[in-house]
């Protein structure tokens, strides 16, 4: 750096200093690679602050020859509309001429031409964390709102003297002695014309509580203390009540309820964090929806860097709340840079492990209410870790809930316990896939296990139709849908069927009649009171999975499905014997076209109800005609 002033007296006038950098050109590379909000430079003045009262204090524990060693230590922030001003002043270690150079003016230094270039490099990639704290350009983000900043400091050394520094931000800064007699810094913004508002109490009350609402220093707006709330996280918890716990989940969630649960850590190792989690009693509104904000705040040393932090858990656990603190991440607000930091990486390992624990434990005493309450309310979310979670899958297998036939209508259970209760012989672990309970309840293909007492899963979760391709085994057990083709079953109970020649004949004549509408007709050895079903090929969808393609693509075509019909049922062996009288070939037809409608109708792909219905009303007056009237037409 080079000194511009001549006076002889260096003393008594002013230093000023050239930046050997282009400010200009840092400054929007500040503003716009850095910086989201303009408000984020009080957070970056209070942080100083805080950085410089933490090394008073260290320093006081060993030594208390220092100016003011009785001194409060505290934030003050003053505000004057009138002149547009705002002052942030602390009682900490202060700052000697040498550091207002190489801390302060650091972007005198040779460095900031790398800082420049390693912005310039990563203007479509993330930018690298470290350079933020690195290069000290934080306390510059203050010239988005100001266009003149004067500092008056004075260090803690007992023989130190008061300083004033002076900058415009554009190309040069000045040094000089000044009158400040107490230990701390003084930081004056004076505030560009368009930013007056930050000269407004509750302007700036709002942004501390937001961004600075934590700092283990109390800060005074015009004499009013603001952050009022204590850093929970960083007390021990057996100092913790579970009354401060709820009204903080309460101002950190704006939740009116109390939180279901919590988790705190301390974290020593690798990485070193503190936590405070929790886990909502309902859920949020809008949880499914793509921009829902995630929950968690992200501090450095008590200093937030951002809200909705989404590297610090998978989108399955987006709806828990809470505040992750570490001091192993450098102060900045880049969001790329979080994402791709390998410090965020191994706190949300270490957060996502700890949360699955703590639900483990919930989920341990089945009658629990908390964890019943979690999968009412977080089910249908959390299940869809299934299908991205490779690490924990599982963990997560073990966590998720269905309802099934074991159980009656709201009550949940788990893969290990339907495990538990399989019967002897039995092979997989059956499931179905339906829009609602009393809906699948009546559906044919449960007609089979019902009858012999074989438990089935009742997924009615819209999600579970896409989890299940995650989830093909279970303890090497097969997950099986009943409602495909190529299901093996056992029938005990099976009697009084057509004999294999009329049953073959038959099928021939219904597939005559559908054509190449369905992929297949075969004998059904799951149906026991229904004429048919339909069922998935052996490489078709679920037909849960092909109503929610149909939602999200109108133009979504359909496989193919199987008509599985009952050789056993009365219809089907009056429709064998008609078969021998030419005269009633029609009322073969329409009924085999009616039973094909009424499986579509259950099946939820029934098109045209209208014609289902002109055929019924066909079938009633064939039906109902006397025999001679019916005689005569033949």
């Amino acid at each position: 750096m080079s000194t511009s002033n001549t006076d002889t007296d260096a003393a008594a006038a002013p230093e000023t200093f050239e930046y050997r950098a282009e400010m200009k050109q840092l400054l929007h590379l500040i503003v716009h690679s850095l910086y989201t909000h303009e408000e984020i430079f009080l957070r970056e003045l209070i942080s100083n602050a805080s950085d410089a009262l933490n090394k008073v204090r260290f320093r006081l524990l060993t030594d208390r020859d220092i100016v003011d060693a009785d001194a409060e230590q505290r934030i003050d922030i003053a505000l004057n509309e009138k002149e547009r001003t705002l002052t942030v002043t602390d009682t900490g270690i202060g700052m000697t001429r040498e550091d207002l150079i190489e801390r302060i003016g650091t972007v005198a230094s040779s460095g900031t031409l790398a800082f420049v270039e390693e912005l310039r490099k990563k203007k479509d990639g993330p930018l690298n964390a470290e350079l933020i704290g690195q290069f000290g350009v934080g306390f510059y983000a203050a010239f988005m709102v100001a266009d003149r900043i004067e500092i008056r400091t004075r260090n803690a050394d007992s023989d130190s003297t008061p300083l004033l520094w002076t900058s415009d931000g554009t190309g040069s800064y000045t040094i000089e002695e000044s009158d400040r007699t107490a230990r701390g810094t003084e930081i004056t913004l004076f505030l560009k014309e368009d930013k007056d508002d930050f000269a407004k109490k509750w302007r700036i009350q709002s942004i501390i509580r937001k961004y600075s609402n934590f700092v283990d220093f109390p800060i005074h707006v015009d004499g009013e203390k603001v952050n009022t709330v204590a850093a929970l996280w960083h007390r021990p918890k057996s100092e913790l009540t579970e009354e401060e716990l709820a009204e903080f989940y309460k101002f950190i969630s704006a939740d009116s309820e109390e939180p279901l649960g919590h988790l705190h850590l301390a974290i020593e190792g690798v990485v070193a964090f503190r936590a405070l989690l929790f886990v909502p009693k309902k859920a949020p509104q809008g949880m499914f929806r793509e921009d829902f904000e995630h929950g968690l705040h992200l501090y450095s040393s008590k200093v937030f860097i951002q809200d909705d932090c989404r590297s610090l858990l998978p989108e399955y656990l987006r709806f828990v709340r809470g505040v992750v603190d570490t001091s192993d991440l450098p102060l900045n607000v880049s969001r790329e840079a979080t994402q791709h930091s390998p410090v965020m990486a191994k706190i949300r390992k270490t957060l996502v492990s700890k949360l699955l624990g703590t639900l483990a434990e919930w989920a341990a005493d089945e009658d629990q209410e908390r964890f019943q309450t979690f999968t009412r309310e977080f089910g249908p979310l959390f299940k869809s870790g299934l299908s991205s979670e490779f690490e924990h899958r599982d963990e997560l297998m073990e966590l998720i809930r269905f309802e099934s036939t074991h159980g009656e209508a709201g009550d949940m259970t788990s893969l290990a316990a339907y495990v538990d209760r399989m019967q002897e012989g039995q092979k997989a672990i059956y499931y179905i896939l339906g829009d609602n309970r009393p809906a699948l309840e009546r559906h044919p293909s449960l007609e089979y296990f019902r009858a012999n007492d074989i438990e089935v899963l009742l997924m009615t979760d819209p999600v579970d139709a896409f989890i299940v391709p995650s989830i093909p085994k279970y303890k090497a057990i097969e997950l099986t849908s009943i409602e495909k083709s190529d299901l093996k079953l056992d029938d005990k109970k099976k009697k009084g069927g057509l004999s294999k020649k009329e049953a073959g004949k038959l099928i021939d004549r219904i597939k005559s009649v559908l054509g190449d509408r369905v992929e297949d007709v075969q004998p059904s050895e799951r149906l026991v009171d229904s004429v048919a079903t339909l069922v998935t090929g052996k490489a078709g969808m679920d037909a849960q999975m092909e109503r929610m393609m149909r939602m999200m693509d109108e133009n979504f075509t359909s496989s193919k499905k199987v008509l599985e019909v009952n050789m056993r049922h009365p219809l089907m062996k009056n429709l064998a014997a008609l078969r021998a009288e030419p005269f009633r070939e029609k009322d073969v037809e329409l009924a085999i076209e009616q039973i094909f409608a009424g499986a579509e109708l259950i099946e939820g792909t029934l098109e045209s109800p209208e014609t289902l219905v002109s055929r019924m009303t066909d079938l009633l007056v064939r039906a109902t005609t006397p025999d001679e009237a019916a005689d005569a037409g033949a």
